[in-house]
């Protein structure tokens, strides 16, 4: 217990040896000096609070809060010392606003917690006692054998021992681990591929020893010990033999394998970071004018307490006749009477510090976070999801977004290649119908004959069929059959995976060309062309290299001819080709990349007996080489892939989501900087970029790619600053891959930050997940401090989202690991917009105007409390009553700045939409600048004065105001100057409101109304739990003089009226754009589904018709039917 007890704080690491010794299923040895080692168990951790840390943690994170804090201090002093205010005025307040924080945050996080359970508790089988069993993943245990089948997730990092193949192998796609969605084979050592039974394995005596957990996901250095018949053979294991947890099992049956690192010590958990709390810019500006507010209410109760004693410095003020002190009043400690009334003042003054701000602004957060679940134009119809939010206290950080890092596969585009165009011979051609047609003609042969291919069209149809590392699952059979039941059309039976997304969809358009791969088997590949089966001989495969960027197969062909098929990208081809159309096939290319298709050329090369034996010599040599094996296989390479004919070129559409391209436009033009950081290839993710406006065509795109060392880099970024410094007017694009960039951000931060920061558009390929959260925190603790947000879908996503200061994860089809760790969750990218656009935007002007507002309203009403004492001796006299005291921020202004920061709209969403610019005006936390902040304090002071010296003067030369004739008194004074900033506080908010809804005008005119009706009630009663009643008929002789209604209304005005003037005149002189746009407003139609900003009974009745807006475009028949059935159905249902 104690030992767990110590895990648990982090003082006990469970391992402490550079290596670990996994024995597998567990088989310790029996020697009694064996002490095994500790690991981790299975379970998966993203919450940040447990039952046992909470109320520490949480209190801890209140406390940080400068209201928060000061308020504990006051309450203690009131317990401390006799001060004029109770120990309830602050003590209640402040339980009630860390106990609602608590619950909401608590809340948020049983919702992780709950997530984690689901995860935590998915069923697993593992072999156990000489059986399969099933448990949960959480039970899974380092060294435990599980059992993974088809389309199932790696639930631990697993070493792989056998699968249902006799050579052990299996393939596996990362799609949410590093977004690459192909197919990646994976091999089991000899010894235990052949142990594909639960009892063979039972019987396997074997030991894994590998190194201890790091982050990198393609470094896995390890070795495995099997005894057989008492000899021990000893086999390497490299990234080849692991299976990561998150990774996906793909057409293969089932695997067996052993658990080596296990919940939050696999590669995947190690690549999240730790989750911290996010705060967001404006609750950093609130603590920062908390602190001046501090500053000023110490300044005030310092002077008072200085000017008290030197008043006091006179006999007749510091003894009066009607104020004798006692002997123990005399006789006490003059520094500690001077600590004394300090702290009485303090206490006095408190109220300037709004610990209510802290309560309303949690509401108006957490309220605000549903209008983002209920607007319909983030609700995503096909897959029935709507918009989460997971963490409320950032909505307003949206509106100050300065960078996006979004990731490439999944979440800008769909996963889904569809190939286009082709180039054969100098001609292009299109797909129309399942037939190859040249472009601009019309498919013309009548349906069911079999379209007559010349020699050119069907060699590059079958170099494109034969070219590849395709493989095929076959679903339904064992065996592969006869997948051809129908003509052109997919065998529901056969299904292609591919090493690379592009491959795939060739293979896939060739098959409905009528050239179909049926697969391979042993070295023979085989195709059917047009109903006739050819089978060739698979000789050699040249795999693709970054440095090539092509790839090749060497075949002998039915006829006995030796022929290289190759592929790869334009530039190395081309060079390389002696026949065929090159010149058109190279124009062809640039106008497929002008489409934004990605491209492919294909060339082939016939070889003679004589030419074939060298090849196949040399080949072989560079292959067993045990010295620069590398550098000679390149060079062999290079001597095959020479010489060759050019058959033509391929263009392929990676599917963008809908809306990408606008989507990243408009946040151009808002000012917010598009970073693309993906684990994809280089020519993949610029292509990409280049399809969906990341990168323009006009761009000049920079490259900081294949870097070798520190002095490489820095030449190279030097290099790149001059080019840039060069040419100022075109605009600039930056790749850089994952190598250069770890020796780039080693020693040269400062250069490249200079270069990246004077680029347009930055793409990121080959990054690794750490190094996703490694750019974005260089970004965010650079000079400036931009705000910045990361969209991604994939469990390689999480550590930028959760690093970013706003994350944003996509429901896509890579899991739910970004989306449980992220800040907010939509179901496609071009939702971000309107989320940073229009929500953002709002969100942050209304708590920018709340929290401004929030001290404006409490300079107004505590300064007349200071100014009061100089009128009462400094006696610590109170101006207002205590009730009035404790129901000023809570009842009589709390509702107004409540319901504005919920509903205001300072412009209408469509504006805003369609004029992205606008959010600009409120970059860089312009609205809560310093400027601004001590405007609204100069304004405060101002009314406060009015307020105060208004009244006094109104009053001061005539005290018989009463209709009855009676004197006013301090009461009958402090009720007028509070009557009077009630109203003005509150009308001075009307003045801020743009956006008029029937809750607007219920809580303005029905704060001021419950105001007068609670001071009627509670003066005009005598109540008997209270000790004390001074208001007695205070408030009714004050609304019986017909000189205090004069005066409210003549205060009211002068406070106002110079601000009404003001804002006229800025508005008709220096107009701002987003005043300018102002004015369109009335014309813009509203959209009857738009709800994210009505009121809510508005937004409520129009989410049970959601069904609705899914069935509207169906058949008008239809639509009267359909519609009874959807009435009160909401997105949740």
């Amino acid at each position: 217990m104690i030992r767990w007890i110590r895990q648990q704080l982090g003082f006990d690491p469970p391992h402490q040896s550079d290596t670990r010794t996994v024995y597998i299923a567990n088989k310790f040895p029996q020697h009694g000096h064996y002490i095994p080692q500790r690991f981790a168990d299975n379970r998966i951790i993203s919450s940040k609070y447990t039952i046992w840390n909470f109320v520490p943690k949480n209190l801890f994170e209140q406390f940080r809060r400068i209201a928060n804090f000061y308020f504990l201090i006051i309450f203690l002093v009131q317990l401390m010392i006799d001060t004029p205010t109770s120990p309830i005025t602050s003590g209640l307040p402040l339980f009630f606003v860390i106990t609602v924080t608590a619950i909401k945050q608590g809340f948020e996080d049983w919702l992780r917690h709950k997530a984690d359970n689901e995860v935590n508790g998915a069923p697993v089988f593992v072999v156990r006692s000489g059986s399969l069993v099933q448990t949960r993943s959480k039970n899974i245990r380092v060294g435990d054998i599980v059992r993974v089948a088809k389309d199932e997730t790696f639930p631990a990092d697993l070493v792989l021992l056998s699968s249902d193949r006799a050579e052990g192998t299996c393939h596996i796609t990362t799609a949410s681990l590093d977004g690459e969605t192909n197919l990646k084979t994976h091999y089991a050592v000899p010894e235990t591929a052949v142990s594909q039974s639960v009892s063979r394995l039972e019987s396997l005596q074997a030991v894994v020893e590998c190194q201890q957990p790091e982050a990198d996901l393609y470094r896995f250095v390890g070795r495995i010990t099997v005894t057989q018949q008492g000899e021990e053979i000893v086999r390497p294991l490299g990234p080849e033999n692991l299976l990561l947890r998150g990774a996906r099992l793909k057409n293969t049956k089932e695997i067996f394998g052993v658990a080596v690192y296990t919940g939050m010590e696999s590669k995947m958990a190690l690549n999240y970071k730790c989750k911290s709390q996010k705060r967001s810019a404006v609750e950093k500006s609130m603590n920062t004018f908390l602190i001046i507010y501090l500053g000023i209410l110490l300044f005030e109760a310092i002077l008072s307490t200085i000017l008290k004693y030197a008043w006091q410095a006179e006999d007749k003020w510091n003894e009066p006749f009607y104020n004798q002190k006692t002997d123990q009043e005399r006789n006490s400690s003059q520094i500690l009477k001077f600590i004394s009334d300090f702290l009485a003042f303090l206490v006095l003054y408190n109220f300037i510090i709004p610990i209510s701000l802290y309560v309303t602004v949690e509401l108006q957060k957490f309220l605000g976070s549903f209008f983002i679940c209920w607007d319909l134009d983030l609700y995503h119809e096909e897959s029935d999801q709507k918009a989460q939010v997971n963490t409320s206290d950032l909505n307003e950080e949206l509106g100050q977004v300065e960078y996006v890092f979004t990731d490439k596969t999944g979440t800008l585009t769909e996963n889904e290649m569809q190939f286009r165009e082709c180039s054969i011979n100098g001609i292009k051609y299109q797909e129309i119908n399942g037939k190859l047609v040249p472009e601009g003609m019309t498919e013309d042969s009548p349906d069911g004959s079999v379209p007559c291919l010349n020699r050119e069209e069907e060699l590059f149809l079958k170099a494109v069929s034969l070219c590849h590392t395709v493989q095929i699952s076959y679903d339904q059979t064992d065996g592969p059959g006869d997948p051809f039941s129908h003509a052109n059309g997919f065998s529901p039976q056969m299904e292609y995976y591919a090493s690379s997304p592009d491959e795939k969809a060739l293979v896939e358009a060739t098959k409905r060309m009528g050239v179909t791969f049926i697969g391979s088997h042993g070295e023979n590949m085989e195709i059917k062309t047009f109903g006739k089966a050819e089978k060739y001989k698979l000789l050699h495969v040249l795999e693709f290299d970054a440095d090539r960027r092509r790839m090749s197969v060497i075949l002998q062909t039915p006829s006995g001819e030796k022929v290289l098929f190759t592929k790869g990208a334009e530039s190395a081809i081309l060079p390389y080709t002696k026949s065929g159309e090159i010149d058109k096939t190279r124009v062809h290319v640039d106008e497929f990349a002008l489409k934004g298709l990605r491209t492919l050329v294909v060339a082939c090369r016939h070889f003679s007996a004589d030419e074939y034996q060298e090849v196949d010599r040399r080949l072989h040599e560079a292959r067993t080489a045990l010295q620069q094996r590398e550098e000679r296989l390149v060079e062999v390479f290079n001597f095959i892939e020479k010489d060759l004919e050019l058959l033509g070129a391929t263009g392929v559409e990676d599917k963008l989501q809908d809306k990408v391209q606008e989507t990243i436009e408009a946040l151009r033009l808002a000012g917010i900087k598009v970073w693309v950081l993906t684990g994809d290839k280089h020519e993949t993710a610029v292509s990409v970029s280049l399809s969906c406006g990341h990168f323009h065509r006009t761009m000049n795109i920079l490259e900081l790619v294949q870097q070798k060392t520190d002095n490489e880099c820095a030449e190279q970024l030097r290099r790149l600053a001059r080019r840039i410094k060069e040419d100022h007017v075109i605009q600039h694009g930056l790749v850089v891959d994952g190598a250069s960039l770890s020796l780039a951000l080693r020693e040269h931060e400062k250069l490249f930050m200079e270069v990246c920061k004077n680029c347009s558009a930055v793409l990121c390929c080959r990054m690794a997940p750490l190094q996703k959260a490694k750019v974005v925190r260089l970004l965010k603790t650079s000079p400036e401090k931009p705000i910045t947000l990361a969209i991604g879908d994939g469990a390689n996503d999480v550590s930028m989202i959760q690093e970013a200061h706003v994350g944003i994860g996509i429901m896509g089809k890579e899991g739910r690991q970004a989306v449980r760790n992220s800040d907010y969750a939509i179901a496609r990218f071009k939702f971000l917009a309107k989320l940073l656009l229009v929500h953002g935007h709002f969100y942050y002007v209304r708590i920018a105007t709340l929290v401004q507002y929030f001290f404006y309203k409490n300079v107004c009403f505590i300064t007349p409390q200071f100014l009061y004492q100089f009128f009462c001796l400094f006696s610590q006299q109170t101006l207002y009553d205590s009730v009035y005291l404790t129901l000023y921020n809570i009842c009589f202004t709390s509702l107004p700045i409540l319901v504005y920061s919920l509903f205001e709209q300072l412009v209408h969403p469509h504006v805003l939409q369609s004029k992205p610019a606008l959010y600009r005006d409120i970059s860089k936390n312009s609205q809560l600048s310093f400027k601004t902040f001590l405007y609204w304090t100069f304004l405060g002071f101002c009314h406060a004065f009015v307020f105060f010296f208004g009244s006094y003067i109104l009053m001061g030369e005539d005290t018989t105001l009463m209709g009855n004739g009676q004197m006013f008194g301090n009461w009958t004074f402090g009720t007028l100057v509070f009557t009077v900033m009630v109203i003005t506080v509150t009308l001075k908010l009307a003045l801020e409101t743009h956006f008029w809804t029937w809750m607007n005008h219920f809580v303005t005119w029905g704060s001021i109304a419950f105001y007068f009706i609670f001071s009627l009630f509670y003066g005009g009663i005598i109540w008997p739990f209270l000790h004390t009643q001074d208001m007695y008929f205070v408030f009714v002789q004050l609304l019986s003089s017909g000189s205090a209604w004069f005066a409210i209304i003549i205060i009211v005005i002068t406070c106002l009226f110079p601000d009404v003037i003001k804002k006229v005149f800025y508005r008709h002189l220096h107009p701002t754009s987003t005043q300018k746009s102002q004015m369109y407003t009335n014309r813009v139609a509203i959209g009857d589904d738009f709800i994210a900003l009505q009121p809510l009974s508005r937004a409520k009745n129009q989410l049970g018709k959601i069904r609705w807006k899914r069935i509207r475009f169906q058949s008008a028949q239809n639509m009267t039917l359909l519609k009874s059935g959807a009435e009160g159905r909401t997105i949740g249902h």
